[in-house]
């Protein structure tokens, strides 16, 4: 490094990094800073680079880890990086380009060497090297001001006070990635944080009161979605559309960690990455997440949590409530655009989950809006894609559904909006369509793909609670949808069979020998019981609440009539069956005094006259406290979450 272009090939033969971490202090009012952050460093593009380039340089990080206690070497830069921060935005309204390029590469330097540090040491250990001096080589002095803090709220001031600038745009994004990769300690602890480095600075102290500031900047940053300045106006020479070196590595950081948050860390797929437009919006999005998703402290609950469950619109002029001094205000129709537009990346789904999770304003806001498609459809299509997806993504994207299922405003609206031409459905043309008649079709087909490859029962169940909490509302049904439905049970149904046939073959084989231990075909039976149920909860609870809106599930019904038969007198389904056997029964006797031959339209015209006739008394409602039951359990599962 120094005043030439740098190659990852010859960093650890470099003549300024060896002094950097060699056995010679350098005092922070030494030129030889000026030399060392004056380089231009083509930026890595791909996973391999990156790791070449740690390769390269864990050499003189290691050495930085044995001498820094006698150098107080990485202090000095810290403090030569403070010292130019204070002027940073003076320079950037002067367009003090070289100001600007060197503060930027001594920030680029410290988070390159605390990604190492965090890796090679425990956090103990790490706030002592922020305390070495070098006028007490060997030691530190603890009434010296608390570097590591002080570099904290620095970042956090860049991030909330400097204008977003063109030559500004690259050390916005770095001092964002620092911060995230501040922010992994977590990910070398099997056990959950609640005394980290992170607690004891960004949740008390003189970080605290940036935090609803930090925590609108990120939003404003993932609402706007800057893209990098063009050829020409940057700072550093040009690199990669992908954000630069730093973006690369701290992006995988907080890849892993709001994984790690979230779902266990363990998904089905590998999510691909992305072409980001926005190297900014991405970085800040992913250290919104997991400054959210930090376990409360001892003492005190996260801040940042706080201000993400409480900000209003800014169109709503009620006072704040004076318990939470971290509340503050947003565009919301910008930022619902925006969930809108980028629900193909995961952390922007796991946002919107956030939000109308923790957010009872956003979640408001969102439920009376009159075009609730645009949100939707994103998250239908993640669900339809299921096989391309990794499983946290269709995980989020199907709790969504289930907090938007549990509004029956939502329920009733989504049959009012009719779709056009549904390109990326594609078994079948759906020229028009209902928006809750195709989610039903993608919720299906998720069961469909979960039965023959996944077999996730959580899946299973969280999709057939989302059709139990829509149906009651279900209105006007498309006659593919109600088919897919009857299709659906048909499917549960041979499966019962076939598992009902298994078991009795090896109860009978267990008669004639004892030492070949058999499969549990009980509990089988009970998983595929407990879900046909659950379908015909679904199917009674439209007959019951919106027999005369769906002539098209009857019809379907009725096609398929011999499929309900053997679970007329089943002692598990015997109670349900009660009121589907009456519409089959009802209908079945009216289509039979109507003579054979019956076209389609003849069929439905005499539905729609059936309807009329039956007495809405002898259809028994029993599906309320069953609605109440599946909102229960979908908020029981949003607080696992």
């Amino acid at each position: 490094m120094g005043s030439n272009s740098s190659r990852i090939g010859d960093l650890p033969k470099n003549e300024y990094l060896k002094k950097l971490s060699g056995t010679e202090s350098v005092s922070e009012n030494d030129p030889f800073w000026n030399q060392l952050l004056s380089f231009s460093f083509p930026a890595p593009t791909s996973s391999t680079e990156l790791k070449l380039l740690e390769e390269a340089t864990i050499s003189v990080c290691r050495s930085l880890v044995e001498n820094n206690p006698r150098t107080g070497n990485l202090g000095a830069l810290i403090k030569v990086f403070l010292s130019r921060t204070k002027e940073l935005k003076l320079s950037a309204e002067c367009q003090n380009h070289i100001f600007i390029w060197q503060t930027h590469n001594a920030l680029f330097i410290i988070c390159c060497l605390l990604k190492v540090f965090i890796c090679e040491m425990s956090e103990e250990e790490l706030q002592l090297h922020f305390t070495y001096e070098e006028k007490s080589p060997g030691s530190y002095s603890s009434d010296s001001e608390d570097l590591l803090e002080e570099l904290l709220c620095c970042l956090m001031q860049l991030i909330t006070d400097i204008p977003l600038l063109d030559i500004t745009y690259e050390i916005s994004v770095e001092a964002v990635s620092t911060m995230v990769v501040f922010l992994s300690c977590q990910l070398f602890h099997k056990e959950v944080l609640r005394q980290s480095i992170s607690h004891k600075y960004l949740m008390r102290g003189r970080c605290l009161p940036y935090t609803s500031k930090l925590v609108k900047t990120l939003l404003y940053n993932f609402i706007r979605q800057e893209k990098p300045p063009p050829p020409g106006a940057h700072v550093l020479p040009q690199q990669s559309d992908s954000g630069g070196l730093l973006y690369g590595l701290a992006s995988g950081v907080a890849t892993g960690l709001w994984t790690v948050f979230t779902l266990g860390g363990v998904g089905s797929k590998a999510a691909a990455a992305p072409e980001l437009s926005s190297p900014l919006a991405n970085q800040s999005l992913l250290l919104l997440l997991v400054l959210a998703n930090l376990t409360d402290a001892a003492d005190a609950p996260n801040p940042y949590r706080q201000a993400i469950m409480s900000f209003k619109n800014t169109q709503d002029s009620s006072p704040f409530p004076s318990s939470n001094p971290h509340a503050f205000q947003i565009n919301f129709n910008s930022l619902y655009m925006a969930l809108c537009e980028q629900q193909t990346s995961d952390q922007a789904t796991l946002l919107l989950y956030t939000l109308l999770h923790q957010n009872s304003n956003i979640r408001t806001y969102m439920l009376a809006r009159t075009d609730m498609e645009n949100l939707v459809l994103p998250i239908l299509e993640i669900l339809y894609h299921v096989e391309e997806r990794n499983s946290h993504h269709v995980y989020m994207a199907l709790i969504i559904l289930l907090i938007l299922t549990e509004d029956d405003g939502f329920n009733r609206s989504i049959h009012e909006v009719i779709l056009k031409n549904i390109t990326w459905y594609s078994e079948r043309v759906l020229t028009e369509i209902s928006l809750g008649s195709l989610l039903i079709l993608v919720v299906i087909r998720t069961i469909q793909y979960n039965m023959t490859r996944t077999r996730d029962k959580y899946l299973h169940t969280n999709c057939l609670a989302a059709l139990a909490n829509m149906s009651a509302q279900f209105r006007s049904l498309h006659q593919y949808a109600a088919q897919r439905i009857i299709s659906l049970f048909s499917l549960l149904s041979k499966k019962h069979n076939k598992v009902l046939e298994q078991a009795t073959q090896s109860l009978r084989g267990s008669l004639s020998s004892n030492d070949v231990p058999l499969p549990d075909y009980a509990q089988d039976l009970n998983v595929i019981e407990e879900v046909i149920r659950m379908m015909l909860e679904i199917i009674n609870s439209c007959l019951t609440n919106s027999l005369h809106h769906n002539p098209n599930l009857v019809y379907a019904l009725l096609y398929k009539r011999d499929l309900f038969e053997q679970f007329r007198t089943h002692p598990s389904f015997q109670d349900i069956m009660q009121n589907i056997d009456l519409v089959i029964t009802f209908f079945s006797s009216r289509l039979l005094q109507a003579g054979a031959e019956l076209s389609v339209e003849r069929v439905l015209e005499i539905i729609k006259q059936g309807v009329v006739a039956l007495p809405k008394d002898r259809l028994k409602k029993r599906l309320s406290e069953y609605g109440l039951r599946y909102r229960s359990d979908t908020q029981k599962c949003n607080e696992g979450f």
